[in-house]
């Protein structure tokens, strides 16, 4: 063969090697990913402008590549945070469900509170004048002690009221009784006769029932409030595991090692990877649910006959009208307490020379239904139940239903209609594996995530039992009955977690037990009759008793 045959042949040889070598080198270009790769804020000094051999990689494909082991790291730590604020930003409804709504209900009680006592005071003062302001520490009392009670404080309702009423019950029959000198034995002796004799009628009974359960309700909704509010918190701050890392640089940013920068992942390839990553979370879906039904029995409870705002707005107007029930029976009660107790010694003739006091007003003021409080809240109860109600229904299976809420974001996956077209943790193509099911113990075949099922979460199992707790909580104010909470009087309402529960306290199950709970009605009905009442009360001969002994103790 000629010599110049043997040089054309080599130098078109060189010639087409050269070619598709030109092409490759154009491939392999890394021009898109530098791009992306600043974008991040990341410094293009880590980032090749072709591709290099991949054996340096520890999570993508050992291929050629664009990434560094400086690049993989950065982009490692850079999935992880991204993975924890898309886990707090798809959970920031339901915490921001609890705290708005704990805020709001705190609000509303205490402001509710507040205008009761007020209320109370503003009445009695124009009603009885002098003579309630100086024996108003019994009423005082009772609203720091109900105030507490809602605070988180250790305070029996029951027994509270009933020394109350038998307080109340001392103070008026010296009162009613001025010719005579009473002892501290001879009151005490009194008191015992507060239950036998019934000297306020029936409204004790009616308005211990009512108080008791409207507080125990509101105090341990608002409980469960403060509960939900923590236990959404410190879900939403997730610490992936070593293998979820691995697995969410793996699905986020191996596109950009293998030069696919723009190619989002699959769908279902998204799934297993936020199944495994959260698969802790999800089991805390079972208690989270029976906790949100059981706010919700409760919630309704608040609307219905255990509803504090009917009971606290005309608390001035109850006991005001068991005031009339003693003065008009306060002949029969001084007869039988006397006989009990024994004839008291007369009072020295000093205390009966005394005169009534100039401001004691004589005519009642009946109070007028649209005086509504306002408080604020700015709303009422009933609406602040109706919306919380639908917010706690849409916060039901949230956990369990991250993964799906992650992955349906266009911004994080390819969707269903680009299923040949996404990045299935090795290439551009169809993701075949199955979608596992939710919680831990389904994830011993992840594909993507490793997991250790028999090592479940400490802090999700803290939260879960959080949960049973305060669930159990909420079934025994749904029966009305009271729950143990630690004394956090000092502190945010009702932010003690409570000692949980006995198995003969809290039921594991629901005991749907119809209570009657006295009638109560709305429109107050019931304030013409105690205004009427009061009005022929003040001007009976037992008030001539009540006068004159405010004479002696004016001076």
């Amino acid at each position: 063969m000629p010599s110049w045959i043997g040089a054309v042949i080599l130098s078109l040889s060189g010639l087409l090697l050269s070619l598709p070598a030109g092409a490759e080198v154009k491939a392999r270009s890394c021009g898109e990913v530098r791009q992306a790769y600043g974008a991040k804020g990341f410094s293009l000094a880590d980032i090749p402008y072709q591709e290099i051999a991949g054996e340096h990689l520890r999570i993508c494909p050992q291929e050629y590549t664009c990434c560094t082991t400086e690049m993989e790291d950065k982009l490692s730590q850079q999935s992880k945070l991204e993975f924890e604020n898309l886990v707090e930003e798809t959970s920031h409804f339901v915490r921001t469900t609890f705290v708005s709504r704990h805020k709001k209900f705190d609000e509303f009680f205490r402001e509710l509170l507040e205008n009761a006592e007020k209320s109370l005071n503003d009445m009695f003062v124009r009603t009885y004048g002098m003579l309630y302001m100086q024996n108003s520490e019994v009423f005082q009392d009772l609203f720091t002690e109900l105030k507490r009670y809602y605070t988180g404080g250790n305070v029996n309702l029951e027994e509270m009221l009933n020394d109350f009423w038998a307080r109340l019950l001392e103070r008026m029959f010296q009162l009613i009784n001025p010719q005579y000198h009473f002892s501290e034995d001879y009151l005490e002796c009194v008191s015992k006769y507060t239950d036998q004799l019934k000297p306020f009628g029936d409204v004790p009974r009616k308005l211990k029932i009512q108080v008791t359960r409207a507080f125990i309700a509101a105090r341990t909704f608002v409980q469960g409030l403060t509960v939900g509010r923590e236990v959404a918190n410190r879900v939403s701050k997730v610490s992936p595991t070593p293998g979820c890392i691995r697995a969410l640089m793996k699905m986020l940013y191996c596109p950009y090692c293998r030069g696919l920068p723009t190619v989002r992942p699959c769908k279902n390839y998204c799934l297993n990877v936020m199944k495994g990553c959260l698969a802790n979370q999800a089991d805390l879906d079972t208690e989270w649910n029976l906790f949100i039904d059981a706010m919700l029995l409760v919630a309704e409870r608040l609307e219905g006959p255990f509803n504090i705002e009917s009971v606290m707005d005309p608390i001035d107007v109850k006991i005001s009208e068991a005031i009339m029930n003693m003065q008009e029976n306060s002949m029969q009660v001084s007869a039988k307490v006397f006989q009990g107790c024994g004839q008291p010694k007369p009072a020295p003739a000093l205390r009966s020379a005394r005169s009534a006091p100039e401001n004691f007003n004589t005519r009642f003021r009946p109070y007028n239904p649209e005086e509504r409080p306002t408080t604020a809240a700015g709303t009422s109860l009933d609406r602040l139940v109706t919306d919380i109600k639908e917010k706690l229904k849409l916060s039901k299976k949230v956990w369990s239903a991250l993964p799906y809420t992650i992955c349906k974001d266009e911004s994080m996956t390819a969707g269903t209609a680009n299923e040949e077209d996404c990045w299935n943790g090795h290439s551009k193509a169809r993701y075949l594996p199955e979608i596992m099911n939710d919680g831990l113990t389904n994830q011993i075949n992840n594909p993507e995530v490793d997991v250790d099922i028999t090592r479940p979460d400490t802090f999700i199992r803290q939260q879960i039992m959080a949960l049973r707790v305060m669930t159990n909580k909420l079934k025994n104010a749904y029966n009305g009955n009271d729950v143990n909470f630690q004394d956090t009087s000092d502190e945010s309402s009702g932010s003690g977690s409570g000692s949980g529960c006995m198995d003969d306290v809290c039921p594991t199950e629901f005991e749907f037990v119809t209570t009657e709970a006295p009638a109560v009605d709305p429109d107050r009905r019931e304030v013409d009759s105690s205004a009427a009442q009061l009005g022929t009360s003040l001007l009976s001969g037992s008030l001539v008793c009540v006068v004159l002994a405010l004479q002696r103790l004016c001076r």
